[in-house]
Order: structure tokens, then sequence, then C-alpha cells
């Protein structure tokens, strides 16, 4: 069974700073296209960074880049997303997603994926 458990979310003040966590298992881990995708309340779902872990590639959306960091622990088949100088349009629930790398194109690296974690909850204040 594949399982994509996020964790790391909280309340923050603007400025400040969270580290999310994605542990991965159910399937091999260097044959997937890890990444992070975010909704707020009313608003369409947004692809936030990813990262091809054997290869070392990441990506990452317009509005985060520079701020936050996509990393990845393979003996521990974890993503991690650092995310600095987190502003009030961060709130959102951060959602752990996945696909298989043979169906991943770096064209449209937010374009599809094939498993989604349950979401894990980012609130920052003003």
């Amino acid at each position: 069974e594949v399982q994509l458990v996020e964790s790391g979310g909280g309340l923050v003040q603007a400025g400040g700073s969270l580290r999310l966590s994605c542990a991965v298992s159910g399937f091999t881990f260097d044959d997937y296209v890890i990444g992070w995708f975010r909704q707020a309340p009313g608003k369409a779902r947004e692809g936030v960074s990813c990262i091809n872990s054997s290869g070392g590639s990441t990506y990452y959306s317009d509005s985060v880049k520079g701020r936050f960091t996509i990393s990845s622990d393979n003996a521990k088949n974890t993503v991690y997303l650092q995310m600095n100088n987190l502003k009030p349009e961060d709130t959102a629930n951060y959602y752990c997603v996945a696909i298989w790398k043979q169906t991943f194109t770096d064209r449209s690296p937010f374009r599809r994926y094939d498993y989604w974690g349950q979401g894990t909850q980012v609130a920052v204040s003003s």
C-alpha cells in the first residue's frame, strides 16, 4: 500500500520558518519524483516544489522560489520542504505527492501526480 505521510505543519508568524516532512512507503523511492502541492481555502490547488531524488533536480513555483528548499533523504525515504520567510499568503494545506519518473516531464513539473498524502496545515499570521 502506497503511503505518503506529511508532518511539520503549524502556526507561525510572518517571516518565520517551518520544515515539512513527507515519509514515503509502498513503492521504490528512487523510481518516483516527490513533491508538494498546496491549497488555500477558496483557491485552486498549486504546485509548490518537487524533486527527482536520484538525479537531484529540483523545481519550484515562482511564488516560493528563493524562500523554500526541497531535499530528500533517500535512506529514510523522506522528502523535506524547508520554508523560510513565510508570508500570510503561504497559508494553506500542504500535500505531499508522487509521480512515477517515467511519466514525469520537466517541462510541466506540476502537471499531474499519481499519489497524494492527507495534507498538513500551515498557517502564517501577519
